[in-house]
């Protein structure tokens, strides 16, 4: 096993709401467009786990999406603030990340893409966000704070480390520790591996996500009364005594808006350690789901004496 995540504050920088929710909303713009790119050139894989990206050693990035006879890549450079376009055949095309409209950012994301000889449409409208404005008339959302987009992505480097250590103890059906765009969430899933209940009038994309019965732990920057940026744990159908489950670490709580499990990032960055205290709550949430829900633990998970051998 490779060097666990420094324990360090430095590690773990703060990350409040306030000050970079204009960047946050500008940004979440951003990688939609980015992501439906990535969705509208993929095939549908499992739960659209096509369409996310990925953290990355300099940003988010899309990993390698086909493009007729060659490849391409797109990437959130948050260290150097550009979003590069990287193509199988030598070419590398870029964009400055500086405070612009999303609707400027739009026409010369998609003059890029043409530039290097990619068409694509992707629909305009933004999902998952209150009173949506189409990318190319958004002209609300125009804030770029660097210093904040780097604080982002660095949080995401300490999350991102954490959850592939937990999905490690996982053998069953697991999601990559991925960003999900729409949401602007970064998640793993656990999967029990049986079908779930239909959602009567439920649309495709939650039948999708939802065909299959799910653990998902993850972290986003906080919204709707969460004003600030926390973890959250849901298992979906959520079994009966869920909610009541007593999880850790004791600043954990339910909230009964979102019907899951909060953790705070504040208080995890303030532990004695962070790494310990988000791994508690990953595993005790999942914990109260899988055990209430009848999952099969040990046909689903590493056995603890094989994992220490290997690590």
């Amino acid at each position: 096993m490779g060097q666990l995540p420094s324990d360090s504050r430095d590690s773990w920088p703060a990350l409040p709401l306030a000050s970079w929710q204009d960047t946050y909303a500008t940004l979440h713009m951003w990688t939609q467009m980015v992501g439906k790119v990535r969705m509208a050139l993929t095939p549908l894989v499992n739960h659209w786990w096509n369409t996310t990206l990925y953290v990355s050693s300099r940003g988010l990035t899309t990993s390698k999406i086909p493009y007729r006879d060659r490849s391409f890549e797109l990437c959130f450079d948050f260290l150097d603030h550009q979003l590069r376009l990287n193509t199988s055949d030598g070419l590398s095309k870029s964009l400055p990340l500086v405070a612009r409209s999303v609707a400027d950012f739009y026409q010369e994301f998609m003059s890029m893409l043409r530039g290097a000889g990619i068409e694509v449409k992707i629909w305009k409208m933004p999902v998952e966000v209150p009173n949506p404005i189409a990318f190319d008339r958004d002209r609300e959302h125009a804030s770029y704070d660097p210093a904040y987009a780097q604080r982002f992505w660095r949080v995401l480097l300490a999350i991102d480390r954490v959850l592939n250590e937990f999905r490690a103890q996982f053998i069953g059906k697991c999601s990559p520790v991925h960003f999900f765009w729409g949401s602007f969430d970064l998640t793993v899933s656990r999967f029990s591996g049986r079908r779930a209940p239909e959602r009567p009038g439920a649309d495709a994309m939650t039948r999708e996500a939802y065909s299959h019965e799910v653990s998902s732990v993850g972290f986003w920057p906080g919204s709707g009364n969460i004003q600030g940026p926390a973890f959250y744990s849901y298992t979906a159908p959520a079994p009966n005594g869920f909610k009541e489950s007593q999880v850790r670490p004791g600043s954990a709580f339910f909230d009964s808006q979102f019907g899951e499990f909060i953790l705070m990032y504040e208080d995890v960055r303030n532990s004695s350690s962070p790494r310990a205290a988000l791994l508690d709550f990953c595993q005790s949430t999942y914990e109260a789901g899988a055990n209430l829900g009848k999952w099969d633990r040990k046909a689903l998970e590493r056995q603890s004496e094989i994992a220490s051998k290997v690590g």
